[in-house]
């Protein structure tokens, strides 16, 4: 994997606790003492855009007040935060993966706790005498984000802890430009931490810290939420809203509500949606040929793999192949076993039947993100037609596809993993673009009306 680049950052004002009310007289202060300094930098806060994070995991502030992380509390996990977890893991007596899991997370709560109890939890003035470092294992995408976008960055932090308010921290951060050795523009940090209901009670001051004047994103870190206050009031006020659905915890029905929130003003990104682009690009390349162009009105039969766990790139795959070749749902079937077979029954324009099968294969190594496809074949009940496609990410996938033989010739092609596929490098990407993605939105459209089937079934 290639690593990204990012100029080294400069704290202007370290962790800081404060009340709610008083955040953007402090912020001000920031830029007010900045601005007398002699030192012959300019300093400057940012204006590009707010930044909202959901981070409902939490195991970055809980790194934090453990002395294990340093810098900006954003919710995004670039190399600094793989550094702290391996370090915590190995405090801990942890397995040492340098990723998050349900272990890990029980084991840090509980160590905090402890040291919760005993008076031992580091305190913000410890935290600020603690140093700002790199990346240990490279420079970090948090960092390429700021750098190439420096922004307002709000981190939302619910807690299970009893509801005591909600705790309020703020601070400022610059990467230092080569060009621009006397500018700073720097990245303002405010961090909110406290139960779900506390940060609902206090969504209007939430709102309001979203500069007005500047586009507004929303990471919303969890599954869609839309009984929740506070998701349906940052719906309201965001200009995009971003999601990974590769994290639902119901992919079925959590996507059905994203599917849902299609048809509303706000723009929708899916950071699981990227990770498609490549199985697209190889299917529309795999038409561009006047012979096969002309055949691809006799697909009637589609089989796709993915990693068990999570159909949401699957459906989503389903989803655009049908609008782009303007296939209406009609039917749909579950199938539970070890496959859990989803079959869907479509009809194209000409009245053709077409069957589509999502199949979720047990893995023993599964990959970082769950539901990633394996492999999928385009085929059709005509042996002659020139349309037989098969796609694969490796050997395995390649073999069960081709495995079904026949007359038809299939054109065989591996999908070759990008490696600026994480979840922090789509993300730094996605928040260069601006406005809705019309192809999502089609494609979208499809598996709401796939899904309303299933649950109509």
């Amino acid at each position: 994997m290639s690593t990204t680049q990012a100029p080294p950052l400069v704290s202007l004002q370290a962790p800081k606790d404060v009340s709610l009310e008083a955040i953007e007289s402090e912020l001000a202060q920031i830029w007010q003492t900045s601005a007398q300094q002699e030192e012959g930098l300019i300093a400057t806060r940012a204006t590009t855009f707010s930044f909202l994070v959901y981070e409902p995991d939490g195991v970055q502030s809980l790194l934090a007040a453990l002395g294990y992380y340093t810098g900006p509390i954003d919710g995004i996990a670039g190399p600094r935060m793989t550094a702290a977890i391996k370090s915590a893991q190995k405090a801990l007596g942890v397995a040492v993966t340098g990723l998050s899991s349900p272990e890990f997370k029980q084991a840090l709560q509980t160590a905090f706790e402890t040291a919760h109890r005993e008076g031992n939890l580091l305190s913000t003035a410890e935290r600020i005498t603690k140093p700002y470092s790199p990346d240990l294992e490279g420079s970090g995408i948090a960092d390429t984000i700021a750098a190439s976008n420096p922004c307002r960055i709000i981190t939302l932090c619910p807690t299970a802890e009893d509801d005591q308010g909600v705790q309020a921290q703020l601070s400022a951060y610059c990467p230092i430009q080569k060009t621009q050795h006397n500018t700073l523009i720097c990245c303002e940090y405010i961090t909110l931490r406290g139960t779900s209901d506390a940060l609902e009670r206090i969504t209007g001051v939430i709102t309001e810290l979203m500069l007005p004047t500047l586009p507004k994103y929303v990471w919303w870190k969890a599954s869609p939420e839309m009984e929740y206050g506070l998701f349906q009031r940052l719906l309201s006020h965001a200009d995009m809203i971003i999601v990974d659905s590769s994290i639902f915890n119901n992919p079925e029905q959590d996507l059905f509500q994203l599917a849902q929130l299609v048809n509303k003003p706000e723009a929708i990104a899916d950071l699981n949606w990227s990770r498609l682009a490549p199985w697209q690009e190889l299917t529309a390349e795999a038409f561009d040929p006047p012979e096969r162009r002309s055949a691809v009105g006799e697909i009637d039969q589609i089989s796709i793999d993915y990693e068990k766990g999570n159909h949401a790139q699957a459906l989503m795959y389903l989803g655009w192949v049908a609008s782009r070749l303007q296939w209406t749902p009609v039917s749909y079937t579950y199938q539970p076993g070890v496959y859990e077979i989803h079959k869907i029954q479509f009809c194209a324009p000409n009245q053709r039947a077409i069957e589509a099968e999502l199949a979720g294969l047990p893995l023993a190594d599964t990959g970082q993100v769950l539901g990633d496809l394996i492999s999928l074949k385009l085929g059709s009940t005509n042996t002659q037609a020139e349309c037989g496609t098969v796609l694969c990410s490796g050997t395995v996938g390649c073999m069960r596809m081709e495995a079904g033989g026949g007359a038809q010739n299939y054109r065989v092609q591996q999908v070759t993993a990008l490696d600026d596929q994480n979840t922090e490098q789509l993300l730094g990407r996605q928040l260069q673009r601006w406005g809705r993605d019309a192809l999502y939105d089609e494609s979208m459209a499809i598996v709401l009306a796939i899904l309303q089937l299933s649950q109509a079934g």
